[in-house]
């Protein structure tokens, strides 16, 4: 499939996007046309590294995103990884110019762990 346009772009979570994958898989099942490999993978692969619900992820980026050094990019890939250590935080603003103190890395953390 070509895809001969660009409509809209919108930033989303990945259980965003396992909810909408799942929606296209109900529609073509009920329409009785097959699912394409990449489609499937892609269902597969939202379904086994989703670790939350479309709400708690929207309301985790809302929260993220009125903290000081916080971008919309980091706010929704902290959301859809979940990160859990400050390593893992670190890796995410990793190819940021700046750093976060640990009391900034804390908070974040906190936040993530009251969403899961």
């Amino acid at each position: 499939m070509k895809v001969k346009a660009l409509i809209a772009e919108e930033r989303i979570t990945l259980p965003d996007l396992k909810e909408v994958l799942l929606k296209i898989e109900a529609d073509r099942r009920d329409a009785g046309i097959e699912m394409s490999y990449e489609l499937r993978r892609s269902i597969e692969h939202a379904s086994l590294l989703s670790k939350n619900t479309p709400e708690k992820s929207r309301a985790l980026v809302s929260e993220l995103l009125k903290l000081e050094k916080m971008k919309p990019d980091i706010a929704y890939r902290i959301a859809t990884i979940m990160p859990r250590s400050r390593d893992e935080l670190r890796a995410i603003y990793a190819k940021e110019r700046f750093t976060l103190t640990g009391e900034e890395l804390d908070t974040i953390l906190d936040l993530v762990s009251t969403h899961l």
